[in-house]
């Protein structure tokens, strides 16, 4: 990995340090990264650590009204403000859920609302323990010049949207930029991803937000395991020597990965050994053991396949919290069980605790598969898919 020396100026002649000696530079570097996550740096800290605990991970539902109106219409029901709260609410208020769940992302519109009987959602996850998150990116837009690449925007303002979700009881953040292998990837557009994800962190911990640092790497595409694993590698290279120039504290940022895995048109699929032997060998070589948590995104693996490969990370100690950050791999049964009825929300809550147990397992390396449905084996890659 790229290693960043720092510039300081040299210091008035005859002037020592109370040591009577130069810092070393880890030791410079590490009084500019504190300065620069400034009066937050301990809770940053602290909140990482939080989401990061054991036997849990996190839960995603910060898909655009959008997207939300995509999994709504998909058991009838019309993409209304009503209906998003209504599901949303299904989901937050599910007695129990903190055992297995440590942070929940939610959309902007989420964070502002409450129940029907009056409760802020921040508060619903903050009675069980619960993490409020918060995306923060503003989508992907096409990049020009590159092969037909995109690039994440949202900077313009991102200060002042991070202040005022902490204020609304946000304590993490996410900002997802892709990268495809089917388009290259061009140096263009994985540098972009690296440098975008890179302020957005600096930026974020300048304002209490734990920064998920999300550079997914599309399954689209034909390509074999080895592939996805050298894009993984030179991706995440990029993205931490520029954490790093923006003096970003690793003790207070999470990741969110995507999988080493072989595209989802390749001709044969990989077991969660050979996904787990690859992924663990990308993470080895990439990231720094201060890095508190990995928290994987499914990225349209069926519900089964991202448990049984999480479960296979985690048959021996790693550095760092390995787990996940699933939104459909958490969300598929529950929208299936719910469709939409009042009477069906019970139900519906107890395939949520049963998914998120599932993933409890996965984490601690107790995860069998035993009882599984045909429905959670089913994947649910969408060539193209956009949030």
């Amino acid at each position: 990995m790229a290693m960043l020396t720092a510039k300081f100026c040299a210091p008035a002649t005859g002037v020592r340090s109370p040591a009577g000696a130069r810092r070393s530079a880890p030791a410079r570097r590490a009084t500019l990264v504190r300065a620069a996550a400034g009066s937050y740096a301990d809770e940053l800290v602290s909140t990482a650590k939080s989401v990061a605990s054991p036997g849990r991970g996190i839960l995603a539902i910060d898909e655009s009204n959008a997207t939300c109106g995509k999994r709504l219409a998909s058991i009838g029901l019309d993409n209304t403000e009503a209906n998003r709260q209504a599901y949303r609410q299904l989901l937050l208020t599910t007695a129990g859920l903190g055992e297995y769940i440590s942070g929940a992302i939610l959309f902007e519109e989420t964070l502002y609302q409450s129940t029907t009987d009056g409760k802020k959602f921040v508060d619903c996850l903050k009675d069980q323990n619960i993490m409020p998150g918060i995306k923060v990116d503003k989508g992907l837009v096409p990049l020009p010049g590159s092969n037909n690449e995109s690039w994440c925007q949202g900077l313009d303002g991102l200060a002042t949207r991070c202040a005022e979700y902490y204020k609304q009881g946000a304590r993490f953040a996410k900002w997802r930029t892709v990268v495809s292998i089917p388009c290259g990837p061009s140096a263009l557009a994985v540098k972009e991803a690296a440098w975008g994800l890179a302020r957005y962190a600096a930026i974020a911990q300048d304002n209490g937000l734990v920064p998920i640092v999300e550079p997914e790497i599309l399954l689209d595409g034909s390509h074999g395991i080895q592939t996805t694993l050298d894009v993984a590698e030179k991706v995440w290279s990029e993205v931490f020597f520029y954490l790093a120039e923006n003096n970003v504290l690793f003790e207070g940022i999470l990741l969110k990965p995507s999988m080493v895995t072989p595209g989802a048109e390749h001709k044969q699929k990989a077991t969660p050994e050979a996904i787990a032997k690859h992924t663990l060998k990308m993470l080895r070589r990439r990231v720094p053991p201060a890095v508190p948590g990995i928290m994987f995104l499914s990225g349209g693996q069926s519900e089964v396949e991202a448990t049984l490969n999480l479960n296979a990370m985690n048959q021996a100690p790693n550095p760092w919290h390995v787990s996940f950050s699933y939104a459909r791999a958490l969300q598929n049964s529950v929208l299936k069980t719910w469709q939409g009825r009042p009477e069906n929300v019970e139900a519906a809550q107890r395939a949520l605790l049963a998914r998120a147990k599932a993933n409890s397992l996965a984490q601690l390396g107790r995860y069998t598969g035993e009882g599984e449905s045909d429905e959670a084996k089913k994947g649910m890659f969408q060539k193209g898919y956009t949030y």
